[in-house]
């Protein structure tokens, strides 16, 4: 008989696995920020944080997300410019706007926009 895992269980006997955690935004959807002003298009999502230690430390601690949920990168814009962002799942609501995001790197990414969403271009799929 073979034992059965459960997804917090490795096969490792005693190394617990982490909890998985399920990215809410997909590539391609309109985002705004839930605390700062800006919004913009999921162009990728890391199922945990995947950034340097010295970007984490550099948020202040009173708003700093936890390590352990989805992060995204965000072609983003604000009223002043456009930038790349990243992201926690905590800090991301849809935005309902219906408006597209006004981003230089967008052509390259994308083909085109409806309903909210971005079509990721062909050559870009996985």
């Amino acid at each position: 008989m073979t034992a059965m895992h459960t997804p917090s269980e490795s096969f490792e006997a005693g190394v617990p696995m982490p909890p998985v955690a399920h990215a809410r935004f997909a590539i391609g959807e309109v985002v705004r920020h839930r605390l700062f002003d800006f919004r913009g298009v999921v162009f990728d999502v890391d199922p945990v944080f995947a950034n340097s230690d010295e970007w984490y430390e550099a948020i202040p601690e009173d708003v700093r997300p936890r390590k352990d949920q989805p992060f995204y990168h965000l072609l983003a814009e604000n009223s002043d410019s456009t930038y790349i962002a990243y992201v926690s799942q905590q800090n991301l609501v849809s935005d309902d706007s219906g408006d597209p995001v006004d981003h230089p790197a967008i052509g390259g990414l994308f083909d085109g926009y409806d309903a909210g969403k971005y079509r990721l271009k062909p050559h870009h799929r996985h």
